[in-house]
């Protein structure tokens, strides 16, 4: 690589990134939430109705 054509790398988040990290968060966690729910009612045999679930919408 040239010196003449090389860029430096800006460092630093952008408002939109951090916008997108936090919205990650907290879909994140209201899933985590939400299973740990689905888990305390069914058991671990919800694992099972997961992957049957899954399967017959791509079959």
């Amino acid at each position: 690589m040239h010196d003449d054509q090389a860029e430096p790398l800006a460092h630093g988040l952008k408002q939109r990134h951090l916008t997108m990290l936090g919205l990650g968060g907290v879909i994140g966690a209201g899933l985590f939430v939400g299973s740990g729910a689905g888990i305390a009612v069914a058991g671990p045999g919800i694992v099972v109705s997961y992957l049957i679930a899954a399967r017959s919408r791509c079959w």
